[in-house]
């Protein structure tokens, strides 16, 4: 579904992403795991527009989309969740849930994906016309994840879901990570708990400062005594 092919990436004359390359396949739940400043968020904001890439392709369902504006991206069925939320804070939830669904092959579908996010998250209908500033963080997560999904992706990107959010919200998270991806949604994601990520994820990529050290079967990767030496040193 998604391929990266030795990306690199660069601030100015500041290389920081150098030769990366991975996958995700229909249906599968893929984690991009390493240390702060290791260049997670830099890839995703590469593979989704934000940022143009030095070198390397980007193939969506086998079609390039590097150096294509987010909004065609989006469109082609993959979202991307930033991290830290971003959602509108003094529009409503609704509002918020709206325009998530904005563009056009979305637009005619948004009532009823909006009643799908709700039946997701019905703490996010019960707080309907709430500002999205007074919501609890957790609830902002949700706000943010819905707002992804109104867009009807096959492809859900999402950066530090469970950043900041107690144990049990990020149980509770967990178990929408699941449903989303049981109803025919693939998901890459970033997570900064190894444990917690490569519990609910199929398969693994380890980076460490802008490069791939590592990548393999979430099962195998939880003994990698070269995972703990990224996460632990030594």
């Amino acid at each position: 579904m998604l391929k990266v092919s030795n990306l690199e990436v660069s601030y100015g004359d500041y290389q920081v992403i150098w030769g990366v390359s991975l996958a995700v396949d229909t249906g599968e739940v893929v984690s991009l795991l390493g240390p702060n400043g290791s260049g997670k968020s830099t890839i995703f904001n590469t593979i989704s527009g934000l940022l143009q890439p030095k070198a390397g392709t980007i193939e969506f369902e086998g079609e390039r989309i590097d150096r294509r504006p987010s909004y065609q991206i989006v469109r082609r069925g993959l979202s991307h969740v930033l991290e830290r939320r971003r959602v509108f804070p003094y529009l409503s939830v609704h509002q918020n849930l709206w325009l998530g669904g904005y563009h056009a092959d979305a637009r005619s579908q948004r009532r009823q994906t909006l009643q799908e996010v709700y039946q997701l998250f019905p703490r996010l209908r019960e707080r309907e016309s709430q500002l999205a500033h007074s919501l609890s963080g957790g609830e902002q997560q949700m706000l943010a994840l819905g707002r992804g999904l109104m867009s009807r992706p096959r492809l859900l990107m999402v950066d530090e879901p469970f950043l900041g959010l107690s144990p049990a919200v990020v149980r509770e998270m967990m178990q929408v990570f699941r449903r989303i991806n049981s109803g025919g949604v693939s998901i890459l994601f970033i997570e900064q708990n190894v444990q917690v990520a490569l519990s609910m994820s199929n398969r693994g990529y380890i980076l460490e400062s802008g490069r791939l050290v590592l990548a393999g079967e979430s099962q195998d990767l939880l003994k990698s005594e070269e995972v703990k030496r990224v996460f632990l040193g030594g």
